[in-house]
């Protein structure tokens, strides 16, 4: 005789058997679910610059100006995102630039200044990464990695190498500076109010997607003293006690207003600075997710910066400017890959 089985039985049977064929079932098979829509934007960070394969490859005729990369953070997540279970892939709209502020994402137009075969009237400019990206109301997950160029960092380094070289401190610099120039404190202010209303912004065009934000690694030692001063492969001429104001001053407030205003937005906060420290572009080659000022990276990178005495082709470097090598984009690929996953599963 055989035994009734329970319509509630019944019912957990067919839900674990769709579950299996779900799982099972060849990825082919899915195409009838939407897939997830995941916008990356930022800076040269989240591009990649110097890190694999141009995106567009050079030649192609849709290339920006932006030096965006295959091993730079969002190619590394889309690879490992390619079937999100259960059987919905996540497609990737990346539309960030090198070189571009938090006004970039949301408001203002960028003039893009990639070294590597510029057109002759150089680059055009392109829109705000808000309008590139098409967020919309099916957007589902926007990650933004950007901040530092509003300061910006970038030249800050170059103003505290050449202080460097001539004995003099770029903390006194930019603690008190010359006329025309912002202190810190006035930087760090202004990138606050840029990043309320770049975010402001971004939740008005995506209003049902998911923000993540993502910090800056630790690319300054835990130590000046660590860096070798000769070393352009490192942080070349800095001062010790700059290198350290840099970190403590600049880099941890820049993260921390980041973190406070997307805590204040209910967004989730990517932290990829405490997983890199001992990673950075004083580390040995073995070690460092980070290239120093010169550094190792693909054959298409030039070796000099146009309009400066800078020149890595000397020690047979290139330009990296202090920027993640792919061991970084690797370790803020597995966090920000996981702040995905999360942020799909609540969705």
């Amino acid at each position: 005789m055989r035994h009734p089985v329970s319509r509630p039985r019944k019912r957990a049977l067919a839900v674990g058997l769709a579950l299996i064929v779900a799982v099972l079932a060849p990825s082919g098979s899915a195409g009838a679910a939407d897939p997830y829509e995941w916008a990356a934007l930022g800076d040269s960070y989240t591009a990649g610059g110097f890190v694999g394969a141009p995106q567009p490859a050079l030649g192609d005729a849709s290339r920006d100006g932006c030096d965006r990369t295959a091993d730079a953070y969002p190619g590394v997540v889309e690879r490992e995102l390619d079937e999100f279970p259960p059987g919905r892939y996540v497609h990737l709209t990346n539309v960030s630039c090198g070189n571009a502020t938090i006004s970039d994402i949301a408001d203002a137009r960028q003039t893009p200044i990639s070294p590597v075969r510029p057109p002759a009237g150089g680059w055009p400019a392109v829109d705000p990464q808000i309008k590139r990206a098409g967020l919309n109301d099916r957007t589902d997950v926007v990650t933004i990695g950007v901040g530092g160029n509003s300061l910006p960092f970038g030249g800050m380094l170059l103003t505290c190498l050449t202080q460097g070289a001539t004995g003099t401190s770029c903390r006194d610099h930019y603690t008190d500076p010359p006329e025309g120039e912002e202190s810190i404190q006035d930087k760090l202010a202004r990138v606050q109010d840029e990043y309320i209303h770049m975010l402001a912004d971004v939740h008005q065009a995506a209003p049902n997607a998911k923000v993540v934000t993502v910090g800056y690694p630790a690319v300054l030692p835990e130590e000046g003293s660590a860096c070798n001063r000769l070393s352009l492969s490192e942080l070349g001429s800095i001062a010790h006690a700059d290198v350290d104001w840099l970190r403590d001053d600049v880099l941890k407030p820049l993260n921390n207003t980041i973190r406070q205003v997307s805590d204040f937005f209910g967004d989730r906060y990517v932290d990829v600075y405490s997983s890199s420290v001992g990673h950075d572009a004083c580390q040995p080659a073995d070690t460092k997710w980070v290239e120093g000022i010169c550094g190792d990276a693909e054959d298409y990178w030039p070796g000099n910066l146009p309009g400066t005495p800078l020149d890595c082709r000397v020690i047979n470097k290139r330009i990296t400017l202090v920027h993640p090598n792919a061991d970084g984009h690797a370790n803020t690929a597995a966090h920000v890959e996981r702040a995905i996953r999360i942020a799909l599963l609540e969705s």
